[in-house]
């Protein structure tokens, strides 16, 4: 490979991730205004039992698929008949859907009594229903991109999301309130199962299904399907236990500290993706050794991303909650406050390059570790402090969790002319520029903030006056940022320009 080449290939790498990423960038409004809508139509009540509906559903969807889908991002750069991965997994996905909606039918009752919300029963169909055909259609977008059809996984992203959207929010707006509503997104659910059926198998060839290439389909899932079995539930465990612990009503407020704006989702799952398909295509041809240049890359990029966002979001807490949600919601400044670790914690993509490099067991170990962390802390904290116990001991479960998987990221890059220590991947100067910016931004909106005590008061009833402290404390830290930024000699457009399509190099 020449000099001359490698830019041209890194450029058409992370140009990949650009429609996904666009279509997510025009869906995130979208999505963002689900909870925000519901917040304001619902009551307290109905709100917390919106949040424990879905928390169940996610649960079980994350955890039912084993592996098996996101398996296809391994197997299909890789191989030239597809179809019978693609139609395994399907059949599989489906298997998980009626499992889903066999546990949601026989375990709902006493979850709404673990729950102190016997309202859940209410919902036991169209959950159930809900969740299968969900399930069902989770290799929607994980074929096309696998197979390098980002456009269409755009596409697929934007005419999803934006029908879900609006099975979510419209039937409340019209008076239908949560009842209506899940029966909308049942319906939504049926529709993409359809879909992925009719979309994902056009122009495969081959033979639907094969005994021995599922074998080794399930043999690669397997760690990773029994990490995520381990790490969904971890995941979720301080929710579980606090929605146990307290009413709905506190419930929703405890969820509304936990809501994060769906910018991590809409960078870091498609650079993510397109990472591990350019991983396995630089194995194929024999050229691993790129592979470390396209993490530091993808990392870099979202750095510069991620830390400002982070900061704005610690900073602006008060500005924020009380434009999105209203003032009612600002006690749960401190808890959103918390939770903000997370958007700093996904700048390193490390669990795709494990998948992409088959250090499953490297996940499932990390999970393992994650949940034995969690289930005694998260316990302990929700009893000894309540709903901010419950926040901090998903902090440091996670802080656990990522730091053992870094540990096994350099080999899983490495090669053997080139071993890998973590100070090699880690791209150290981005890190370093990003979160000076972010700081000092961040510093000047507490500035602000002290400076202006009380000026807000007596603001008129409406979003738009509520939005107005948001907006100041936005444009103060952007300017901010970007001058900081400018000191150090980064160019903010050229790192927005890394992650738009730039077209086939």
């Amino acid at each position: 490979m020449s000099a001359s080449s490698a830019p041209a290939a890194s450029g058409s790498f992370l140009g990949k991730a650009g429609p996904l990423v666009l279509a997510r960038l025009f869906t995130a409004g979208l999505t963002l205004s689900i909870p925000l809508v519901l917040a304001r139509v619902l009551s307290l009540e109905e709100y917390g039992t919106y949040y424990q509906l879905f928390l169940i559903s996610t649960t079980l969807y994350y955890v039912l698929p084993f592996g098996v889908a996101q398996s296809l991002y391994y197997f299909l750069p890789r191989v030239e008949q597809k179809r019978p991965f693609l139609g395994q997994t399907m059949l599989f996905m489906t298997a998980a859907g009626v499992v889903a909606a066999a546990l949601v039918v026989g375990l709902l009752e006493p979850v709404a009594g673990l729950f102190s919300n016997p309202a859940l029963l209410n919902y036991r169909w169209p959950l159930a229903i809900y969740t299968a055909l969900l399930l069902g259609s989770f290799p929607l977008e994980v074929a096309l991109t696998s197979q390098g059809r980002t456009k269409a996984a755009a596409v697929a992203y934007l005419g999803s999301d934006t029908v879900r959207s609006a099975a979510m929010v419209l039937p409340c707006l019209f008076g239908a309130s949560l009842h209506g509503m899940m029966i909308a997104v049942a319906g939504y659910a049926g529709l993409r199962y359809l879909a992925t059926w009719v979309i994902s198998l056009r122009g495969s060839e081959g033979p639907l299904v094969s005994g021995k290439l599922f074998r080794e389909q399930l043999m690669y899932a397997a760690p990773f399907g029994a990490a995520m079995a381990l790490s969904i539930p971890q995941q979720n465990a301080h929710f579980y236990v606090v929605a146990s612990a307290v009413a709905p009503a506190l419930y929703a407020l405890y969820r509304v500290g936990c809501f994060q704006l769906p910018v991590v989702e809409l960078l870091y799952t498609p650079t993510s993706e397109v990472l591990m398909v350019r991983l396995g295509e630089l194995e194929k041809a024999g050229r691993l050794e790129e592979g470390v240049g396209a993490f530091r890359e993808a990392a870099g990029k979202l750095a510069f991303v991620f830390l400002p966002f982070a900061a704005f979001l610690f900073a602006a807490a008060p500005e924020f909650i009380s434009a999105m949600f209203g003032a009612k919601f600002l006690p749960a400044v401190p808890i959103f406050r918390v939770s903000v670790l997370g958007v700093v914690l996904a700048i390193l993509p490390m669990d795709g390059v494990l998948r992409a490099r088959g250090y499953t067991r490297a996940i499932f170990l990390s999970y393992l570790i994650k949940a034995v962390v969690t289930v005694p802390l998260v316990w302990w904290g929700v009893r000894s402090f309540g709903m901010k116990g419950g926040i901090a001991s998903w902090a440091v479960a996670e802080l656990v969790g990522k730091a053992t998987l870094l540990i096994r990221v350099p080999a899983a890059l490495s090669t053997p002319e080139r071993p890998l220590r973590i100070r090699d991947v880690i791209p150290w100067a981005e890190l370093g520029k990003a979160s000076l910016a972010a700081c000092a931004a961040a510093a000047g909106v507490f500035a602000l903030r002290a400076g202006l005590v009380g000026a807000w008061v007596g603001l008129p009833q409406g979003f738009i006056w509520r939005a107005l402290p948001l907006a100041v404390t936005g444009v103060l830290f952007a300017i901010g940022y970007v001058a900081v930024l400018y000191a150090t000699g980064i160019r903010p457009l050229r790192i927005l320009a890394g992650l738009r399509t730039r077209g086939a190099s």
